[in-house]
């Protein structure tokens, strides 16, 4: 990397197809799954960690500017592809960040192949069955409505996106809404495969959650920090669902003390 005060954009060519990300920083790395309706590109939580990591953001297989495995069907699928993500950029000792889906991608890496992680941060992660409520179901609704549920107000949702999302923020929700389907459909953000797994893992866990997250509810906190050995759990309580987006100073300061 030639100039660490902007980020830069890369791709991987793997047998499964390419992938693209967006790097920045040097120092430990920390790599950031993204949330079920894509990443919205370099973000202010993003420079706040790169002031002290090396900073990795992939869009996951199938969504934005990476190509789309058709065969896979499942989470797990696209956890098996960024364990290969992880390996072909040769990152160790790598803290792993999960937004939303995306921690539900990272906690299944971390129990497949573990050995190149230093840390899992989960934050507002999905693929555990909460025992009371329901992961909010995006199919019921019009992905306007779910993605302004993920921020604790409409009035935080309209300051970020606007009145109307740009025709290219439309197009990255619907393609992402798309690939979301094909590999959460049944049973919806969950997978009762998981939960046994993380019984063994022993990587060092932070599992952070918004006081005011309306999609995946805080019992599902509670469930990951009583199935992982080594967990806790931090509470940012005026944050939605989006907590690198409302609270990005917060959770920067979070994983980087972990």
């Amino acid at each position: 990397m030639t100039d660490d005060s902007a980020y830069r954009e890369g791709e991987l060519a793997l047998a499964t197809g390419t992938i693209k990300y967006l790097e920045q920083g040097t120092g430990s790395p920390v790599v950031i799954l993204h949330h079920s309706w894509g990443s919205p590109g370099w973000l202010p939580f993003h420079d706040r960690l790169a002031e002290k990591h090396r900073v990795v953001v992939p869009d996951m297989p199938g969504w934005g500017g990476s190509e789309r495995p058709a065969w896979a069907r499942d989470p797990r699928d696209i956890a098996i592809i960024m364990t290969r993500v992880v390996s072909a950029l040769d990152l160790d000792d790598v803290t792993l960040v999960g937004l939303g889906f995306g921690g539900y991608v990272a906690a299944e890496f971390a129990t497949m192949n573990p050995s190149r992680l230093a840390s899992l941060v989960l934050v507002g992660a999905a693929g555990l069955q909460p025992g009371e409520g329901e992961i909010l179901d995006q199919m019921m609704l019009s992905h306007r409505k779910y993605i302004e549920d993920s921020f604790r107000d409409a009035e935080t949702y309209t300051g970020y996106v606007g009145e109307e999302p740009p025709e290219d923020v439309r197009q990255l929700w619907d393609f992402s809404r798309e690939m979301t389907a094909r590999v959460t459909w049944k049973p919806y953000m969950f997978n009762r495969r998981l939960e046994p797994l993380l019984g063994d893992m022993q990587v060092p866990t932070l599992i952070v959650w918004g006081g005011q997250d309306k999609v995946v509810p805080f019992e599902c906190a509670r469930q990951f920090e009583a199935a992982i050995p080594n967990a806790r759990v931090e509470v940012i309580d005026d944050a939605g669902h989006v907590v690198e987006l409302e609270e990005p100073d917060a959770l920067a300061g979070l994983i980087s003390n972990a």
